[in-house]
């Protein structure tokens, strides 16, 4: 095997121009199979970070009416929606998939929360429980957090988040100060922000109207003052933290389960569903995928015109070195060992065109990625599986010219001139 390898690279070398010529067509089909999939791996990755986020695994469940979630600021609170209990929000915590659970109300305001005479247009206030920022992945910023004693005794508290402190005090430190929310004053105790910043990337409008909520601003009280600013007994939103990314559906959909068992809605259409991102990121995906394989197709057009090519170039190797075949069958040599010589040969020059093509397709990927600003992906994977791949695309095309080298009749290959 190791003699054959090197009569194989010494070939190659006597050869240079020629043989380079030969993997070609392998090398450029390689590196646009591993342009291609770097490409496609890089704007998956990008689609699930822009749904998912920096990794929290956050799952909302909320109420629904019909296709959209219920809209608490035109509609009454709907009968039958009970109070989510501790025991019930132990039962989600108990799922298998949950790390933690917390209960939330939520509502979007757009003239109702100021800060002297500047409004946080469009922005949400929550009422949140104590395990909340613990949930979700927010952690102080400056200030401090809300304590048992602003639940027990009402106080009229609040913490922003970065966006809403920028947006309403700019630049000025809001701690200590008073804003108003539903014309209630709230003093300002902390700022929040994640622990991981996540920037969603904006590629279209439609991106931009999909991730805005990120950026609107939210503004966080105590879930007990609630009623103070704006109804007793509106029914609770939860987020769940899944135990893993890949759990998120699930998790989502369990939780969803518990709670509409305790639903008695004379409107079926009231149910609490999830917010099942993973498998919009999957749809997505799906749908950026069903395009790129056609070019993955077109791309493997290239491999077998290559595999051709190798045909091709080591059928006149045969009939080159026809001689040296008849002098080795003539000395001894069987029919496995010409073969084997051949196929190694074979082998050996689409392995090196596969490693060129890799090598090409890196490079080329990164071009891609700083020309379109599409991030990219490399596979080592994919990578690994082009090189074996072109070196099964020798061993194919290799079989012919080496079965012919094999099957010579010694005395009229020593006869060949």
């Amino acid at each position: 095997m190791l003699e054959n390898l090197r009569l194989s690279f010494q070939g190659i070398w006597s050869h240079k121009m020629r043989s380079f010529l030969t993997m070609l067509g392998i090398i450029i089909g390689i590196a646009a199979i591993i342009a291609i999939v770097s490409t496609i791996k890089g704007t998956n990755k990008q689609i699930e970070e822009n749904l998912i986020g920096s990794g929290s695994n956050n799952v909302d469940v909320q109420l629904y009416q019909g296709d959209w979630p219920y809209d608490l600021s035109y509609s009454s609170i709907p009968q039958g929606v009970p109070v989510i209990t501790d025991s019930i929000l132990q039962e989600i915590q108990d799922l298998d998939e949950v790390e933690s659970a917390s209960l939330y109300l939520m509502r979007q305001v757009y003239d109702g929360v100021y800060y002297q005479n500047t409004a946080l247009s469009g922005g949400y206030v929550y009422g949140i429980d104590t395990s909340y920022f613990d949930t979700t992945g927010l952690m102080l910023q400056k200030g401090r957090c809300f304590v048992e004693d602003d639940y027990s005794a009402f106080h009229k508290v609040a913490i922003l988040d970065e966006d809403s402190a920028n947006a309403m005090f700019e630049g000025e430190n809001p701690i200590g100060k008073t804003i108003e929310i539903s014309q209630q004053p709230f003093i300002v105790v902390g700022v929040v922000t994640p622990k991981e910043k996540f920037e969603p990337v904006i590629n279209s409008i439609e991106d931009y109207y999909t991730y805005s909520e990120d950026t609107s601003g939210k503004i966080y009280v105590p879930s007990s003052i609630w009623p103070v600013v704006y109804r007793y007994d509106e029914p609770q939103q939860l987020v769940v933290k899944a135990t893993g990314t890949d759990t998120m559906t699930s998790a989502g959909k369990k939780s969803a389960d518990i709670l509409n068992s305790y639903l008695n809605v004379s409107d079926d259409t009231i149910r609490y569903k999830s917010e099942d991102l993973l498998e919009q990121a999957k749809e997505i995906q799906q749908l950026s995928e069903s395009t790129n394989r056609m070019l993955i197709w077109i791309a493997g057009i290239s491999l077998l015109v290559g595999g051709i090519g190798v045909m091709n170039i080591m059928l006149v190797s045969v009939t080159e070195r026809t001689s040296e075949i008849g002098l080795k069958k003539a000395i001894g040599a069987r029919k496995t060992v010409i073969l084997g010589q051949f196929l190694t040969e074979s082998a050996v020059l689409t392995s090196l065109g596969g490693l060129f093509g890799v090598i090409v397709g890196v490079i080329l990927a990164e071009v891609i990625s700083k020309l379109s600003a599409t991030p990219v992906a490399i596979s080592p994977t994919a990578a690994i599986a082009a090189v074996v791949f072109s070196m099964v695309i020798g061993i194919v095309f290799g079989l012919l010219p080496s079965y012919k080298a094999a099957n010579l009749d010694p005395i009229v290959a020593l006869r060949h001139e």
